[in-house]
């Protein structure tokens, strides 16, 4: 069984726009802005491994063998609905990515994951997936979401976040040692109401400004 796998992105620009989006001070529009912004730097990292295979291709001076992404594309998965504003920003650096969402809600007493909606391509069995949602924080929404994708036998599963705790990457590699997380940022752990410390707050409403 594969070893459980994180990765932190600490280029500069993506620990410079985080640190911009934790204050309290950044506006709704800002704070969505950033969020575009950086997902397409998580993007860049979380499709770092996409098979490629040689084409032939004519160029202005001649022909030759170039490489190309292989077999089906990627299949964006967003949690919603939080989730949209990474989708969002993925999808201008891969337009052609199929795109399923999962509706999944924290219940806020016992924090268990509720799921209210789901669509997703038919044929997940032949794509790659990246589910997103912003923070991982009890991981018990990711979990949940994973389980559907495993049972709708996705091809391979990774998870993008912007920020995680301690917490939410040990559930999810609990439960799935095969999936590979990527994230902003690693916290120090959650308060009692399962928010993550020192965080961003919640992270759908500064994106849509409902709080």
């Amino acid at each position: 069984m594969p070893a459980p796998s994180l990765t932190v992105v600490e280029h500069p620009l993506v620990r410079h726009k985080l640190a911009l989006m934790r204050d309290t001070r950044t506006s709704t529009a800002k704070f969505r802005r950033l969020m575009h912004e950086i997902s397409l730097l998580l993007a860049y990292e979380a499709t770092r491994d996409l098979p490629l295979a040689e084409t032939e291709i004519e160029t202005p001076l001649e022909r030759a063998r170039f490489p190309v992404l292989a077999g089906k594309k990627l299949c964006l998965v967003s949690i919603l609905r939080a989730g949209n504003g990474i989708l969002d920003g993925m999808l201008d650096l891969l337009p052609s990515a199929r795109v399923g969402h999962i509706g999944i809600y924290r219940e806020p007493r016992s924090l268990a994951a509720i799921e209210y909606y789901l669509k997703l391509p038919a044929d997940l069995a032949e794509r790659d997936v990246i589910l997103v949602d912003p923070m991982l924080a009890t991981g018990n929404s990711a979990v949940a979401a994973i389980s559907r994708l495993v049972e709708l036998q996705a091809r391979s599963i990774k998870f993008v976040c912007l920020v995680a705790a301690p917490d939410g990457v040990a559930n999810v590699h609990k439960a799935f040692p095969e999936v590979a997380i990527v994230a902003a940022a690693l916290d120090r752990g959650l308060n009692e109401h399962g928010y993550i410390l020192p965080g961003l707050g919640d992270a759908g409403d500064r994106l849509f400004g409902t709080k």
